[in-house]
């Protein structure tokens, strides 16, 4: 049971990564390249569908490719079913391939517009151009979003429960739920949490042995670059924006729509909304300040020590952040619950508590969206900061 479920997590996350990335790269390549009205729209809601509640993603989705949904009604397609392995990747590409296509568009606007310049005269097509200025700034990021993407995948958990559709579709992260919430046998749910974070942990260990260091010393260019272009290539970019929109879009316009009943004003007359409202963003906005200033310390520390070459302790540094993907939140906040309530009464810090376990869930990220612009920074402006003594 425990190879059947380990195999399928590992399966359903490599399957989930290989997708968002091979969707991301041309995506993000067309973004980068192309400007039209509605662009800087879209790239706000590549960022709002990354943290939008993963159960509102699940309820889009099951409207728009479910049983009755509005895409089998349309195309009366009956051989397509949402639950199982194939409705578990479409809701980990729904959410995952956005925020792929953010870190890498920013890995672009690393690129000297010098480059594209000269690049530009020399007559470059599309394909050279890529495989010798674009690709190696994404490239530099890929091994980094395909570890934080699989880590993502492999300890999910809502959509693996909304969608799983059965004992064949069972990960280890929704084992553990089950083995807790069902039968109560806490030496098998402990047995199958420290598994899977020791499947994680030796993940990390090898991604962070065979990652390199990466900061080319560009800043992201202000002038938009020379970019040579075809009527081929302006099809094949409008294309994958029009994948990346019918990805994203229906989904999200079938919640509104849903939303929009008649038991609307009595919901948004409620008083109960309005004060889970109060907690939620009171709750996001201590964990965010808190988990930006914890993943600016760490960086800055961490940059510190590669620009005297301790690649290592930098390395440390930074993965000692990022090892909170290896826990699952569940063990995590019980874990915290268990710890505090040997001394006083926890739930009377119950509110302080999320905070927490919000702000380590929410630090991963900081550190690998800020990595690389911090790090840059330091490598173009460092020589003249010494040189002019500033701290």
């Amino acid at each position: 049971y425990i190879w059947r479920i380990t195999l399928f997590s590992l399966k359903q996350a490599f399957l989930s990564t290989l997708l968002s990335l091979l969707g991301a790269i041309p995506i993000a390549l067309a973004l980068y390249r192309r400007r039209f009205w509605g662009r800087r729209w879209l790239l706000r809601l590549c960022a709002m569908t990354f943290v939008l509640p993963v159960l509102v993603a699940v309820f889009g989705i099951v409207a728009i490719y479910g049983n009755s949904g509005w895409l089998l009604r349309l195309f009366a397609w009956q051989d397509f079913s949402i639950y199982g392995l194939s409705g578990i990747l479409l809701a980990h590409v729904f959410l995952n391939l956005p925020l792929s296509v953010r870190i890498f568009i920013q890995a672009l606007e690393t690129i000297p517009t010098q480059q594209h310049q000269l690049a530009y005269h020399l007559g470059m097509g599309a394909w050279t151009r890529f495989k010798l200025i674009e690709w190696p700034a994404m490239q530099a990021q890929l091994l980094s979003i395909a570890s934080l993407v699989f880590m993502l995948c492999f300890t999910s958990f809502a959509i693996v429960m909304a969608l799983g559709g059965g004992p064949k579709a069972t990960t280890i992260e929704l084992a553990i739920y089950q083995a807790i919430h069902y039968d109560f046998d806490l030496a098998f749910a402990a047995i199958l949490g420290l598994w899977q974070i020791l499947l994680t942990l030796l993940f990390s260990l090898l991604v962070q042995r065979i990652t390199k260091k990466r900061g080319s010393g560009a800043m992201p260019h202000r002038q938009r670059p020379i970019f040579v272009t075809s009527k081929w290539l302006n099809i094949w970019d409008s294309l994958w924006i029009g994948v990346c929109l019918l990805l994203l879009l229906p989904p999200l316009v079938a919640v509104v729509f849903a939303g929009i009943n008649p038991r609307f004003w009595m919901v948004v007359s409620d008083s109960a909304l309005w004060s889970a409202t109060y907690h939620s963003l009171s709750i996001a906005l201590c964990s965010a300040l808190l988990a930006l200033g914890c993943g600016v310390s760490i960086l800055l520390t961490s940059r510190i020590y590669r620009l005297k070459k301790a690649k290592r302790s930098a390395d440390y540094l930074e993965f000692s952040a990022m090892l909170i993907l290896v826990t699952p939140s569940v063990v995590l906040s019980t874990g915290l619950f268990l710890l505090l309530n040997r001394f006083s009464y926890a739930p009377d810090y119950a509110f302080a508590l999320v905070i927490v376990v919000n702000t380590l869930m929410a630090l991963p990220y900081v550190i690998k969206s800020l990595s690389v612009p911090l790090f840059s920074l330091a490598q173009r402006f460092e020589p003249l900061c010494i040189s002019l003594g500033m701290k």
